[in-house]
């Protein structure tokens, strides 16, 4: 990986508009659906953004600035209502953290794009299943279990 030098983030889409509008749309989707399948690189550049409008949207609609930050990120602005009244109270006891990014399959097709899930959490949908990486099946867990075996044969005589 190359070293970043003055970089702040991704180089999406064919300029800084372009960029800006496809955040805005991955974030307008986010809200509407709560859930939304991205490549990996959109997914994880827009966590952020989605973060702080949730951040801002919790200070409440009387609030000019959140109400600007919804104004600007939400393109399709029947959704600012369901961000102040819907989303905010879900998310006002949490300090941080409000979406939840999982690496699913690449993407058929030319590119293999490596894709991923972002999600709000507390949606109504059905959990997605978080790879578990300690399970007995692990090439580690399993030399460890036929050490203790052969300690414990090693013991029982």
């Amino acid at each position: 990986a190359a070293i970043s030098h003055g970089r702040v983030h991704r180089r999406l889409g064919l300029g800084p508009r372009s960029r800006l509008d496809l955040l805005r749309n991955l974030v307008t989707a986010l809200v509407r659906h709560e859930r939304i399948e991205a490549p990996w690189a959109r997914a994880d550049e827009m966590r952020g953004y989605a973060e702080r409008l949730i951040e801002y949207a919790k200070l409440g609609d009387t609030n000019e600035r959140a109400m600007r930050m919804a104004n600007f990120w939400l393109t399709e602005k029947d959704l600012i209502h369901k961000l102040f009244k819907v989303l905010a109270p879900r998310f006002q006891p949490h300090p941080g953290s409000y979406t939840r990014l999982l690496q699913i399959p690449n993407r058929d097709g030319l590119d293999r794009a490596k894709m991923a899930v972002i999600e709000l959490k507390g949606n109504p949908f059905p959990p997605l299943i978080c790879p578990r990486r300690d399970t007995e099946k692990t090439l580690l867990n399993q030399l460890l279990k036929g050490y203790r075996e052969d300690m414990q044969r090693a013991a029982a005589p």
